[in-house]
């Protein structure tokens, strides 16, 4: 999994898995699911990050090992 910030357009991305991206799909205006050909969530885009999340705060909890 990984996490990141984009500054410049305000963009938060979360990589949830390396698989290939078939498909995006809008949840809402801000928000894109990147789906692989299986249709599980691959990642997730967040327009407008520093308005709609904590970007300056990330914590991590419970990592496996």
């Amino acid at each position: 999994m990984k996490i990141q910030y984009f500054q410049d357009t305000d963009t938060l991305y979360i990589e949830l898995n390396s698989n290939a991206i078939a498909e995006t799909r809008d949840l809402d205006d801000l928000t894109l699911l990147d789906l692989d050909a299986h249709g599980r969530i691959c990642g997730i885009t967040l327009e407008h990050a520093s308005r709609r999340t904590d970007v300056e705060r990330v914590t991590m909890e419970g990592l496996a090992a």
